[in-house]
């Protein structure tokens, strides 16, 4: 395993992390959830990322119990949390958004459901625009001078708000965020690549990026139609089959089965491709992998041994496939 300062703090995650976002949602998946993070854990992860809106707070039951029951030593992983949309199905105006009071109740829901002492990471999952910036800031800074949360950051934040709260937490001495949490993948550059750019340099940004597998249609299962077991056909990911089904999710699969002619070439899987292509990419602290099987967080770790086959060569190949590299843009 490769391990990268998270931005400009002193944090090292593994390049490779585990999420929970699609896996956990039933007591029952607690068996499963200690597999594959035990799986993950040997191959060298130390991150876990989770949110209270997944599985409104059932997938960090989970996680909690799976943890506990693995018995590893607190200094020897990262776990984080997201605050934005509440863990309850229809939550009250208090139980959601970037208020001082949720942000404050949901950490130590948070840390109850993990059965940790403090959160290494806390994100506020998406930007609340009723809330100052000013008091977003604040209060993770006291999370922080309290001991019940070691960094913050954001989830899907513009580069001007990323830039505001920096601001913010310079002007009032302050804590600023220390890490974004992006989606980025061969389909979804532009932020990223170009919207982002200047922010790893002047203020240190560092990232743990979601999605790097584009919700699945870059690991080539959906090449030849919708599995039974996808997530594609369960209920609630309608959206995502309609994605797929459109003109430009058509268009997608199209390069996909040419990208995968890159993969057989290489000698390598799809997966391992696109995870691969993420990490070539050096402002990606870590990439965010997802598993609804151990066999899935084995071939996902396996992902780092290809990082250097992708050579100039390679990597232009991909990129006259995709048709998509974002143009640079003058900020000035």
């Amino acid at each position: 395993m490769e391990y990268r300062r998270l931005g400009k703090s002193g944090l090292k995650v593994s390049v490779l992390s585990f999420g929970s976002w699609v896996t956990f949602s039933t007591q029952a998946d607690v068996a499963l959830a200690k597999q594959m993070m035990a799986t993950a854990y040997d191959a060298g992860c130390n991150f876990f990322d989770n949110a209270e809106i997944y599985a409104h707070g059932k997938s960090e039951e989970i996680m909690g119990e799976a943890l506990a029951q693995l018995g590893w030593r607190r200094d020897s992983f990262i776990v984080s949390s997201k605050v934005m949309w509440g863990a309850v199905e229809d939550p009250k105006p208090t139980q959601r958004g970037l208020s001082r009071k949720h942000i404050y109740e949901a950490c130590y829901q948070a840390m109850d459901r993990l059965q940790v002492d403090y959160l290494d990471l806390y994100f506020c999952h998406r930007p609340d625009p009723d809330v100052p910036m000013e008091e977003v800031v604040r209060t993770m800074t006291e999370l922080i001078h309290r001991g019940d949360v070691l960094y913050w950051g954001t989830s899907e934040w513009s580069a001007q708000q990323l830039m505001e709260a920096y601001a913010v937490a310079r002007q009032y001495h302050l804590i600023p965020p220390t890490m974004e949490q992006p989606q980025y993948n061969m389909f979804h550059r532009y932020r990223f690549e170009i919207e982002y750019g200047r922010l790893y340099d002047a203020i240190g940004l560092g990232t743990t990026i979601w999605s790097p597998l584009a919700s699945g249609l870059l690991t080539g299962k959906y090449n030849e139609g919708v599995p039974d077991d996808s997530r594609m056909s369960l209920e609630g990911y309608e959206w995502l089959r309609k994605m797929m089904e459109s003109d430009e999710g058509r268009r997608r699969l199209e390069k996909v089965k040419a990208l995968a002619t890159v993969a057989d070439d290489l000698g390598t899987t799809m997966p391992r491709l696109a995870l691969a292509w993420c990490l070539k990419n050096p402002h990606v602290s870590t990439v965010i992998t997802g598993a609804s099987k151990v066999s899935q967080v084995e071939e996902n770790m396996q992902a780092l041994t290809l990082v250097d086959q992708l050579d100039d060569e390679v990597m232009a190949r991909i990129d006259t496939i995709l048709d998509n590299r974002p143009e640079p843009v003058d900020f000035q």
